[in-house]
């Protein structure tokens, strides 16, 4: 049974996470709830306008006070670290994912892709190697699940320009824009150079392309049970890229995110088919590049 207070963050964080998580077995699906319930809580901290610096910090205080072995009151916080020890999630894992977090509070700008990646590495991939651990996967999949994580979230930070101009930041790299000719990702400035910022955001999903093909090579490790609800966030991810792919100012006109009809019918395919490929043809997952090195976190 899936607390009411997980059940409601979780509902209200993501669609996508959301409902293909629902395909998981119970005793997986309370586990990943109760993982996505500690990382949403924090995020929402820092994503907030204006942002809950004390919030942040009072939440962040609270979880390594309950590491000693105290309950603190927080029911959030308190299943988390009963997960956590549970499951055997490292703890630079947590303090990676909390520093990414806390550089929302004071950074606001991205230099390079190194930078990006490091910040990526906290907030997104070491998510995907806590759910390896919930899932019992060997720690031959871990690379693979990292760059899963990595690939969704690039997706959220293209998805994302127009939220994350509101809120003074942006996660990709600024030398890169640089490279097409874009000084800032605003709005307004974009359409007087809109070739240079298509070609810029077509750039980054071919990277996120490269990416996401690297993860699935390693989703033989996954069982199929598991696999049903991986795949299907991966494609409805993979959906969100090829809208923008086609019309990158979409992201100034609405937040792409699949229907919930889309997402329920896509986990029903691969229930009943995991090999079935749901995609269409505007991007392939093959390389359209060489795949940059694995950045060493």
């Amino acid at each position: 049974m899936i607390n009411r207070t997980f059940y409601s963050i979780f509902q209200q964080g993501s669609r996508t996470y959301f409902y293909s998580s629902l395909f998981f077995p119970t005793r997986i699906k309370k586990d990943v709830f109760e993982l996505y319930g500690f990382v949403r809580k924090a995020d929402n901290y820092v994503d907030s306008i204006p942002q809950d610096v004390k919030g942040f910090k009072s939440f962040k205080e609270t979880y390594y006070e309950g590491l000693k072995g105290n309950e603190t009151g927080d029911i959030v916080i308190d299943s988390f670290i009963k997960l956590q020890k549970e499951k055997g999630f490292e703890q630079k894992w947590i303090d990676s994912f909390l520093s990414s977090m806390e550089m929302d509070l004071y950074k606001k700008n991205y230099h390079s892709l190194n930078e990006t990646i490091d910040y990526i590495y906290g907030s997104a991939e070491v998510i995907g190697l806590m759910m390896s651990k919930i899932l019992k996967l060997p720690s031959e999949s871990f690379p693979y699940a990292q760059y899963l994580g990595r690939a969704m979230q690039y997706i959220n930070f293209i998805r994302d320009i127009s939220e994350d101009n509101m809120l003074g930041r942006s996660y990709l790299p600024s030398a890169e824009m640089h490279k097409f000719g874009l000084e800032n990702l605003d709005y307004e400035y974009t359409q007087k150079h809109p070739e240079q910022f298509k070609d810029f955001i077509r750039t980054q999903i071919q990277r996120y392309c490269n990416w996401q093909y690297l993860a699935e090579q390693g989703y033989h490790y996954i069982p199929k049970r598991y696999l049903i609800s991986i795949k299907t966030a991966s494609e409805m991810y993979h959906w969100t890229a090829e809208q923008i792919y086609k019309n990158p100012f979409i992201v100034y006109e609405w937040k792409v995110k699949p229907w919930i009809t889309k997402i329920i019918t896509t986990t029903l395919i691969n229930f009943i088919d995991p090999k079935n490929t749901n995609r269409t043809k505007t991007l392939r997952f093959n390389p359209i590049s060489k795949p940059e090195p694995q950045y060493q976190q």
